[in-house]
């Protein structure tokens, strides 16, 4: 029998419309794609990829489901889920040298829809320790001397790779909004709350948010329609988007503002689409300062305990944001959290004010850092993670080496399905 070819990257659709046979030989040369490259990319969390389960549930949705008309919306599509959320069959380490005895439980909700829907584990993705600044051994496939961004390494260059069209991240300054820009893939964050954080492993309660990587924006519509139990939105005719214009937009690099400045006017230039390039953040170094305070203050106590007990197994730039948390206490919580939904309302109502659709901004200061001391400064995602605010994340050009360059837009909190709808203006101002 001829090997089954497959795409570099993958779409849901491929495996929605295939039978039983078609998929057994799609999974097979998945298993050869993922022995031949990933003692390069190392994609997967140590123990994370196991084909034998792999196999174990496509026989079991096979049997499940022999009716192709009665199929699930995510029939036999596989997904990567990230070592922060709990995963029966698989160990969760957060990326750390910790015990995993310390982080088992009930399989997270968000794991258990997706595979309600059909969808099978593919593997747990590797992360950076416990979501911050410690990077996983992940390389970038677009360019293996290049990081491929973090927290949620493995996810979004699983996607990117080809190991799978789908994959689950957390977001808590810009897990997931930058791995996706570096790595030239979708990449959404839905609004604070919309989807569950039950069986995660959190970073900061009040910021965590989980998101997901997909190789398309329509792929990414159809999964939060099954997420979310709602049908996709209708595609509107025109959109406008605000460009923030203060000392935010400084905090990319130079090359980045110019290459965003002319993906702006591509944009303008595209029918039924407007630009307004206005002040938005009055206060950006203290949303910046505050929204660094609540996370680090939150990581310390949910590390309390785990901390006395396995100090040393900590990595350095984990322990000192702990150990920078111990040091601000429950006051710099409530400031935070007050802080967060205090920008929520203003950004809304800006929006509101001017009948605008989105926020656009460049979804990283630049594109991925060579090397793998750090994923990036997640900087350019810190308002709208603090907000809540939904974020659709989409390659925009590329640098002069090659590498991908993203934009993101954020929309109206709660308005998740409306947003994923704006890429249709997006992708036509992008560049090759």
């Amino acid at each position: 029998m001829p090997r089954f070819s497959l795409p570099a990257q993958l779409g849901i659709d491929l495996f929605r419309q295939a039978d039983g046979e078609t998929l057994l030989r799609i999974y097979k040369e998945l298993f050869l794609r993922v022995t031949a490259r990933d003692n390069e990319l190392f994609i997967f969390a140590e123990c994370g990829f196991r084909p034998k389960l792999v196999l174990d549930e496509l026989d079991e949705i096979l049997n499940r489901w022999p009716d192709p008309a009665c199929r699930p919306p995510l029939f036999g599509v596989p997904v990567g889920i990230k070592d922060v959320f709990r995963t029966n069959g698989y160990a969760v380490r957060c990326g750390s040298l910790l015990p995993a005895v310390l982080f088992s439980g009930d399989e997270a909700p968000l794991v258990t829809q997706l595979r309600e829907a059909g969808a099978i584990v593919m593997g747990i993705t590797a992360s950076t320790e416990f979501t911050h600044a410690e990077p996983a051994a992940t390389r970038n496939p677009c360019n293996r001397r290049y990081t491929p961004g973090g927290s949620s390494s493995g996810s979004a260059a699983g996607v990117r790779a080809g190991y799978f069209p789908l994959a689950l991240g957390t977001q808590t300054m810009g897990s997931v909004v930058r791995p996706a820009a570096f790595c030239g893939v979708t990449g959404f964050k839905p609004s604070q709350g919309l989807l569950p954080g039950e069986g995660i492993i959190h970073f900061s309660p009040s910021l965590d948010q989980p998101g997901f990587f997909c190789a398309n924006p329509d792929d990414a519509a159809l999964v939060l329609s099954v997420l979310c139990d709602a049908p996709p939105r209708a595609r509107k005719a025109n959109a406008t988007f605000i460009v923030p214009d203060d000392n935010y937009m400084l905090e990319a690099e130079p090359a980045m503002r110019r290459a965003f400045a002319e993906y702006c006017t591509r944009l303008a230039g595209n029918p039924g689409v407007q630009v307004k390039s206005m002040p938005v953040f009055a206060d950006w170094p203290g949303v910046y300062e505050r929204h660094q305070q609540l996370a680090a203050a939150e990581l310390a106590q949910m590390h309390h305990s785990w901390f006395k007990r396995f100090g040393p197994l900590y990595r350095p730039k984990t322990r000192a944001f702990i150990e920078f948390g111990q040091t601000l206490g429950q006051s710099a919580i409530e400031k935070g959290r007050t802080s967060c939904a205090a920008l929520r309302q203003s950004l809304d109502n800006l929006l509101d004010s001017m009948k605008a659709d989105a926020f656009l901004a460049p979804a990283a200061t630049g594109h991925a850092p060579q090397g793998l001391a750090s994923t990036g400064n997640p900087v350019m995602n810190v308002p709208w993670t603090h907000a809540g605010l939904p974020v659709l994340a989409l390659p925009m050009t590329k640098a002069r080496n090659g590498l991908p360059l993203g934009v993101q837009i954020a929309g109206r909190y709660g308005s998740d399905a409306a947003t994923l709808t704006l890429a249709r203006f997006l992708a036509p101002a992008c560049s090759p």
